[in-house]
């Protein structure tokens, strides 16, 4: 049941986005961003590669960092973050990321035991 909702909302999303309503994704973008800033207000992204691939029509970035930060209660945060970025003519057209959620995780229950209840809250997904 969940993936048919989920899959529907994707599904949603992109045809809005190909009747010209990119909001639906710059919103989500924008309060995921928020969100993470929000739960680790000291999160840091240091880069250690970027490969870069193609030609202007379609160029292929990956990017590796370290996510670092802050816990509450003295803990640290970190986290390798790959990312995946298709780009044709400079407009980005596809994104994939992979982390360790299972650090991620820890994280997230280490911030809402300190009170911060949203870190346990549903993944922004619209």
């Amino acid at each position: 049941m969940h993936q048919s909702i989920v899959r529907a909302k994707v599904r949603s999303a992109f045809e809005r986005i190909n009747a010209g309503d990119y909001m639906v994704m710059v919103d989500a973008m924008i309060r995921w961003w928020q969100r993470t800033l929000r739960l680790l207000p000291d999160a840091r992204f240091d880069i250690q590669d970027v490969l870069v691939n193609g030609g202007p029509w379609r160029t292929r970035v990956a990017v590796r960092s370290l996510v670092s930060g802050d816990l509450p209660g003295g803990g640290r945060y970190e986290n390798t973050v790959f990312q995946f970025l298709t780009l044709s003519w400079g407009n980005v057209t596809s994104i994939e990321t992979a982390e360790d959620l299972q650090v991620l995780e820890r994280a997230l229950r280490s911030v809402a035991s300190a009170g911060e209840p949203e870190a346990l809250a549903r993944p922004i997904a619209d």
